[in-house]
């Protein structure tokens, strides 16, 4: 059993609240527009990282992260990107890539919009946490945390926390 937080687009800020969130998890995901380096460090020293590259993010981020992973967590194969789309309007790339691996999860972000999605037709589950950072048009701050029991996702939570003004 793993317990995993999700996040995404922070843009080169971690809110405080991250790590009080984050506290039990066994492992984080970034599904990109990390920021810089310093922010992926500083998520890396607090807990194992998992990341992608995303849209914003300079050659130094790109050079230490993918723009996709596949991986496999306890008997749930996982794909993340940064740029994927949602059940219904994947990006074509991504649909094929979805058809073709065939993985139990999809994780990505860029939309800044929180959705965690069933895919009856391809079978997975799609979760993007929103955005984790200060930057951005989202009202909401937002993460996810979740456990992987076998191939079951369970126990999901939410963080949502309102986003100050600019």
């Amino acid at each position: 059993m793993k317990r995993i937080g999700v996040i995404s687009d922070t843009h080169g800020t971690i809110i405080p609240q991250v790590f009080s969130f984050f506290k039990d998890v066994d492992e984080i995901w970034h599904c990109g527009d990390i920021g810089n380096i310093e922010t992926a460090e500083q998520l890396e020293a607090f807990k194992p990282l998992r990341a992608v590259h995303g849209n914003i993010d300079d050659h130094i981020v790109r050079l230490q992260y993918p723009e996709d992973l596949f991986f496999q967590v306890e008997d749930m194969q996982v794909y993340m990107t940064h740029i994927g789309g949602y059940p219904g309007h994947y990006l074509p790339e991504v649909r094929y890539i979805l058809e073709e691996k065939k993985p139990q999860l999809f994780v990505c972000g860029h939309s800044h919009i929180l959705k965690v999605i069933y895919d009856h037709k391809l079978n997975l589950l799609h979760i993007n946490p929103g955005a984790a950072g200060k930057s951005g048009f989202h009202k909401m701050i937002t993460m996810v945390r979740f456990t992987i029991d076998g191939k079951e996702c369970k126990d999901m939570e939410i963080f949502e926390k309102v986003k100050a003004s600019n």
